[in-house]
C-alpha cells in the first residue's frame, strides 16, 4: 500500500535527521551540451551501424574490397563504381552506400557544430584543458565537461572515480575481504571514454604537433 502523506512524512522526517543524499541537478548549459553529444553518438551510432549492413551484404555476394583501409575516400570511391550482376542488388548495394554517407555527413556536420557554439560555453577552459592530455581530443573533453559538470561538487578523486564506476567492487564475509572487476556503475558515457583514451598510455609517450599546440594554447599552470 502506497500514501502520498505517509511518503512525505517520511521523507520530512529523513530530511531532518539529514539522513536524505541530495543528487546533482545539472546546469540548463550542460544539459543543452548533453544533448548535442548524444545527438552526435546516435548519428555515429547510425553510421556505424549502416556500415555492417554493407560488408555483410557484399561478402555474400563474393565481393571484396582490394585495397589497405576500409572507408577511405578511395574504398568510398570503388564502391561508387561497383556495378552489381542485377539491378535490383544494385538497388539494395545504392541504398546501403546513400545510408553511409548520409549518417557520415550527419557526424560531420554536428562535430563542426559542436566546435561552433564551444568557444560561448562556460565550459570552454575546461574541455581546453582535457585537451591537453594524451588520448583526449574535442569529442571525450566535451563530453567529460558536459557530464560532469562542476569538477568541485566531488570531495577528492575516489569520490569521481566512484561515480564514473571505476572502483574495484568490494565482497566482503567475516575478516575477508574479496576485490573484483570495475562496478561499472555511474556514467556510462564518461566511463567508456576515459577507458578508451587511457589506452594511449600503454604506449611509449610521446607529443604529436596537433597535442603541442593544443597545449601551447594553455597557460604554464595548468
Amino acid at each position: 500500500m502506497k500514501t502520498d502523506r505517509r511518503d512525505s512524512l517520511m521523507l520530512a522526517r529523513l530530511f531532518r535527521a539529514g539522513e536524505l543524499t541530495s543528487i546533482h541537478v545539472p546546469e540548463e548549459e550542460d544539459e543543452a551540451m548533453r544533448d548535442l553529444i548524444r545527438a552526435l553518438n546516435d548519428a555515429k551510432s547510425a553510421e556505424t551501424k549502416a556500415k555492417q549492413r554493407l560488408l555483410p551484404f557484399l561478402l555474400r555476394h563474393g565481393i571484396r574490397y582490394s585495397g589497405k583501409t576500409q572507408w577511405r575516400p578511395a574504398h568510398m570511391r570503388w564502391l561508387a563504381e561497383l556495378t552489381m550482376p542485377l539491378a535490383v542488388q544494385q538497388i539494395v548495394l545504392q541504398e546501403y552506400v546513400d545510408a553511409i554517407k548520409e549518417n557520415t555527413e550527419r557526424v560531420r556536420r554536428l562535430l563542426e557544430q559542436i566546435s561552433e557554439v564551444l568557444p560561448q560555453c562556460k565550459r570552454a577552459p575546461v574541455v581546453k584543458a582535457y585537451q591537453a592530455l594524451r588520448g583526449v581530443a574535442l569529442l571525450t573533453a566535451v563530453s567529460v565537461a558536459a557530464e560532469i559538470g562542476d569538477m568541485s561538487r566531488f570531495e577528492n578523486p575516489k569520490h569521481l572515480m566512484a561515480y564514473l564506476g571505476l572502483v574495484p567492487s568490494e565482497h566482503s564475509s567475516g575478516g575477508t575481504t574479496r576485490r573484483g572487476g570495475i562496478t561499472k556503475t555511474g556514467n556510462n558515457l564518461v566511463r567508456r571514454l576515459l577507458v578508451e583514451s587511457a589506452w594511449c598510455y600503454r604506449l611509449m609517450a610521446r607529443k604529436t604537433s596537433i597535442l603541442l599546440k593544443r597545449q601551447q594554447e594553455l597557460t604554464p599552470d595548468i
